[in-house]
């Protein structure tokens, strides 16, 4: 195997497919908002139109049902709507204009004008538990044609005719090169070190995005790599909480841990109740009616079984509900733990997650034991308290303060991330390698974009929406002030 900064293969895929992506970025990156807007509407019409075939491949690949695929295939559409009309609104661009002062101090201030331009080709990997969403037009794509940035896709093996299908549909829709699709392990690896490829994102494993992570910085030029990784998302109950309504929050949390065969990136993974809560025979009660599924494929359920049989044999850890494992490798086996707080602070190999319908009850005895354990916890994606809004005030905001992720949940799941400006989908390690940024929501675009500063250029030189006519009619933010659509 060559070594991880040798120089990518100019005959293998990655290579080409890069190649095209680097010819095509000028053009890309000098659309109009307008239309940059037009071609992300242009494939929201695509999958709409195309739904049902491509509904259909999926499931032969995914097995994750038509109706949730549909869904999806919605979801995705949004996704790819939203980012048109942050491009059309132009305030993604954060152009900013400070005027020359040359009575400034403690020296005179030249021109300076400023704005967010694309980084350039943008790599994104595919996730196999979204082959919509998270895949060949998912939001890192999304958001990367967004900012004006070509896209080459390293598709997923878990969904390789969709990801083809999906592929070829969008290149019938987007000037040549601007999106490509390429399969293996291999390839992948060589896009990384591919020198035109300015970015990457990633949704998938600790251990991959870890080693690709490595890679991308490895490289003569480092760049910048996002990596969606691994989060166990606990969720607390209080006392209070689980005295007034603990029943139902266990059902609740069942549920949640079980949908889509707990292969969810914000699964919950760790249920915090208090010593002596009672609720077990909920527990075993809703986790058992939890029917088998199939998984997305081999080595997920691979995995799944052997980080769920290291936690069962466990000498800390207590099986609540260990079904027996079903002839078909590739069926589910859902699954219930439990240990103390005190046994999570003694033994952290314990904090491992565990992708599937499986989850660990952590019990604790007071306030500070919780408070103690939680600040064990590694960074996660989400983070969820379920309280009494009155009576858990105070014991909230200590929750909330020690709580180590990139979303706070209260009385509610983390299952569902809402596509929304707001929204922050990302969090400290390993939840992510950069939790300064999110991959769903509209700032998402940040990720590929630098900034750039003007000094003293002159007017006809300047990039349209920093020029004081203001010709693209972006918001502009001028000495200073609130930003506005025109700086005269």
């Amino acid at each position: 195997m060559s070594s991880p900064t040798a120089a990518p293969s100019q005959d293998s895929a990655a290579a080409r497919a890069a190649a095209q992506a680097r010819a095509a970025a000028p053009a890309l990156a000098t659309l109009s908002l307008p239309e940059r807007a037009s071609l992300l509407r242009g494939l929201s019409h695509m999958l709409g139109d195309n739904a049902a075939h491509l509904a259909a491949v999926a499931e032969d690949e995914t097995r994750l049902g038509v109706d949730r695929l549909r869904g999806e295939i919605r979801r995705t559409q949004v996704q790819l709507e939203m980012f048109a009309d942050v491009v059309e609104a132009g305030a993604f661009l954060d152009a900013m204009i400070d005027s020359p002062d040359p009575s400034a101090q403690p020296a005179p201030r030249p021109d300076i004008r400023r704005m967010l331009v694309p980084l350039g080709p943008v790599a994104v990997f595919s996730a196999s538990n979204f082959p919509f969403a998270f895949s060949v037009l998912g939001g890192d794509t999304a958001s990367a044609l967004a900012a004006g940035c070509p896209v080459v896709v390293k598709a997923h093996e878990g969904h390789p005719r969709l990801s083809d299908l999906t592929g070829e549909l969008a290149a019938e829709a987007l000037p040549a090169g601007v999106l490509s699709v390429v399969h293996g392990r291999e390839e992948g690896r060589s896009l990384v070190t591919e020198p035109a490829i300015r970015a990457v994102g990633f949704t998938g494993s600790t251990s991959g995005g870890r080693a690709l992570f490595d890679l991308a910085n490895s490289r003569p030029e480092p760049i910048p790599f996002y990596g969606e990784l691994g989060s166990l998302n606990p969720v607390v109950v209080t006392p209070a909480a689980c005295a007034a309504r603990g029943a139902d929050i266990v059902l609740e949390y069942i549920a949640s841990v079980s949908l889509g065969q707990g292969q969810f990136c914000t699964k919950p993974g760790l249920l915090f109740l208090p010593a002596g809560h009672t609720r077990e025979h909920h527990l075993r009660r809703a986790i058992a009616a939890v029917p088998p599924a199939p998984l997305l494929g081999s080595w997920i359920s691979t995995a799944y079984r052997a980080s769920l049989e290291e936690l069962a044999t466990h000498p800390a850890v207590t099986p609540v509900h260990l079904a027996g494992t079903p002839d078909d490798t590739r069926t589910s086996v859902p699954a219930l733990l439990a240990t103390t707080a005190e046994s999570v602070r003694a033994h952290p190999e314990l904090l491992t997650e565990c992708f599937g319908p499986a989850s660990l009850i952590i019990t604790y005895t007071t306030t500070d034991e919780l408070l103690d354990t939680l600040s064990t916890l590694p960074g996660g994606l989400t983070a969820t308290v379920h309280g009494q809004e009155h009576e858990d005030e105070p014991l909230a905001r200590r929750l909330t303060a020690a709580l180590h992720a990139g979303r706070l949940i209260w009385n509610g799941w983390p299952t569902g991330v809402a596509v929304t400006a707001a929204m922050h989908h990302g969090g400290p390690w390993p939840a992510t390698t950069s939790p300064l940024h999110t991959s769903v929501g509209s700032r998402a675009i940040s990720r590929w974009m630098r900034p750039v500063a003007y000094q003293n250029m002159p007017e006809q030189l300047l990039p349209a929406p920093l020029r004081r006519a203001n010709p693209w009619n972006v918001p502009q933010q001028v000495d200073g002030g609130l930003p506005g659509r025109s700086a005269s």
